[in-house]
């Protein structure tokens, strides 16, 4: 530490044609290497147009490519001298007043040198002049070539063939030191940031999209609030004791459906009656409102649905991803969870789901009680299994394709255990606490209206209401509030390597305005239904509420053949699936936050009746 070392010659290697071929295509997709120095990626330095400041790219360049002036033909060189800049400052506190010292900078740079320009102890002769570059190019084999293509004039330059030919390539580095006191240890991330900045005029842009977007659902959920509102009170649709009445309809009005109606005498009798019935309409019963659309329903409303044993346990895990999800974007706000913190991210949200484990339990199983569910362990454990065991059960199968392929990005089976007893031996305990406090000290959600004994027949719907439209349709208003900044999101991820995604603050707002819009899609989605006289509206909050993920999944297959290079069947099927697992989390999540707007609205908007 502290030493200079202008050349040390470090190994040679020695490859094949066939290693020739990787390292060009390599080269030419831009593939870099990242090492790390006391939590910092090794950065290459650039200076603005303006010369204004100076900027980092994490990793460096594996190689380089030029066309020769000679044949006009791509050729391809490796980077096999790398040069090391360690820039460091006086630590603070009793560690720098004795002599210690702390690391502000990592930068790289890289140089490509021949092999024949070596001294005896294998460093290049000179480092500061011009000299060739290391080619990956071996000469081809003119005997080979003309024994295998023994009737053609013309032999090719390269050939796949392997003659045992190979190319051996020297590496070495450089090292130094330089004092740097411009840089605070706190702020020394800071030059891997300041090249974008360009970037929040559209993080802007994004959060105003998002905003008018918002603001239109707003109007739209108001008109409905208030139509609501007018339908039950503004036209005094209760009576005297609190119940809403029935009034008599006039004859010849028909409606889709049905209506208690009086009979009506025949004939002269009928005629002369006109006027006296006019006269009753418009008496005492003329202001009360008459039971139509969504207020027929009141029998039927909260009637379990459908597959009801498993809706409890999805709504559970569901809570535990927005638990999860909302300490993550707070903890990132406030700068606790940052890309220094390398696996932050994963081991913090992975720490925050298990421990929500009680909260999911309580959710699930008071739901549970609710549809008049009895065996409360088996929900509990439907709650602690179901998708958590799906979740874990497909990330192992897919790590068997990493394991297969040698990867280094593949999770070790001691990695895998321990998240196996995370959810045995944690999560489990604490679903079940929550359970069981859910269930036998909590009451069941109260219901304003009572359900009939007997189903009311759902009338025919319109397409749009059918629940694969409905949430094709109203995921894709959440989607369009996102997507600008889910862009930035997969180019960190999947495509650019060299920067990071930090502007968590504006994730934070498009997040919450996408919730936002899922609040009010579920609410507009839920009355259309409502009105159509179909109360199975349980299953469709969710949908609707999970269906901008479908959105999303696209916007996935679009981005991978469209920005991204990757070949091979196995990282393909590992981007979609990823791609797949993320989209269902983030389903189940806006899903659950759908369910529990739909069932706060339809509470509310039927507490504010009473029906015989």
């Amino acid at each position: 530490m502290g030493q200079d070392q202008e050349c040390q010659y470090l190994c040679s290697h020695r490859t094949d044609r066939q290693g020739i071929k990787r390292a060009r295509e390599l080269i030419e997709e831009g593939y870099v290497a990242e090492w790390i120095v006391d939590n910092l990626p090794g950065a290459t330095s650039f200076v603005t147009v303006d010369r204004t400041h100076k900027y980092y790219a994490a990793g460096f360049k594996i190689g380089y490519e030029e066309f020769s002036p000679v044949t006009g033909k791509l050729k391809y060189y490796i980077n096999n001298h790398i040069t090391i800049v360690l820039r460091h400052r006086q630590a603070q506190g009793r560690a720098g007043r004795n002599g210690g010292k702390v690391i502000v900078g990592f930068e790289v740079y890289t140089k490509s040198i021949e092999a024949a320009h070596r001294d005896s102890t294998g460093c290049p002769q000179d480092l500061r002049s011009d000299i060739d570059g290391m080619e990956m190019y071996i000469a081809p084999n003119t005997t080979t070539l003309a024994s295998k293509y023994p009737l053609s004039s013309y032999l090719p330059e390269e050939d796949d063939n392997d003659d045992g030919s190979t190319l051996t390539i020297p590496y070495s580095y450089s090292v130094y030191f330089r004092e740097d006191d411009s840089v605070d240890w706190s702020k020394r991330w800071d030059m891997y940031f300041n090249n974008q900045e360009d970037s929040n005029i559209i993080h802007w842009l994004a959060i105003i999209n998002s905003l008018v977007i918002c603001s239109l659902l707003t109007v739209i959920v108001t008109m409905v609030i208030n139509r609501t509102y007018r339908q039950v009170h503004c036209k005094d649709g209760s009576g005297d004791d609190g119940k809403l009445l029935l009034k008599r309809r006039k004859p010849g009005n028909g409606t889709k459906s049905p209506r208690l109606r009086e009979k009506a005498p025949a004939g002269l009798l009928e005629q002369n009656g006109e006027e006296e019935r006019n006269d009753d309409w418009s008496s005492d019963e003329e202001s009360v409102e008459d039971i139509t659309g969504w207020k027929l329903l009141h029998g039927d409303i909260f009637r379990p649905p459908p597959y009801a044993g498993y809706l409890p346990p999805l709504i559970g895990s569901g809570m535990q991803l927005v638990f999860m999800a909302t300490g993550l974007l707070i903890l990132s706000c406030f700068g606790i969870l940052n890309p220094s913190f390398r696996g932050g991210f994963v081991s913090v949200g992975v720490g925050l789901f298990v421990f929500a484990g009680m909260i999911s339990g309580y959710f699930s199983s008071r739901l549970y009680k609710t549809f008049g569910g009895m065996n409360w362990r088996k929900n509990t454990l439907l709650t602690a299994l179901l998708f958590p065991g799906l979740l874990f059960t497909t990330m192992f199968i897919l790590n068997l394709f990493i394991w297969a392929q040698a990867s280094s990005t593949a999770l070790p089976f001691g990695t895998l255990v321990g998240l196996l007893a995370l959810m045995l031996l944690i999560q489990l305990p604490l679903v079940y606490i929550g359970s069981w406090y859910g269930f036998h000290q909590s009451q069941p959600y109260e219901h304003p209206t009572k359900i009939n004994s007997v189903a009311r027949p759902i009338p025919e719907q319109a397409w749009y209401t059918q629940s694969v439209y409905a949430a094709s349709i109203a995921g894709f208003v959440p989607f369009a509030v996102v997507f600008i900044e889910l862009l930035f999101v997969f180019r960190s991820l999947w495509q650019d390597k060299s920067g990071y995604y930090y502007v968590f603050g504006f994730l934070s707002i498009v997040s919450l305005v996408g919730i936002l819009a899922v609040v009010e899609v579920t609410i507009i989605a839920t009355y259309m239904m409502l009105c159509q006289e179909n109360y199975n509206w349980w299953w469709q909050s969710v949908f609707v509420g999970g269906g901008s993920s479908f959105w999303i999944f696209l916007y996935c297959i679009v981005f991978y053949y469209t920005k991204l290079k990757i070949h091979g069947f196995i990282s393909g099927l590992l981007f979609f699936s990823y791609s797949f697992l993320a989209c269902t989390v983030y389903g189940l999540l806006t899903g659950t936050v759908g369910f529990l707007t739909a069932y706060a609205f339809v509470r509310r908007i039927y507490g504010a009746i009473k029906a015989d």
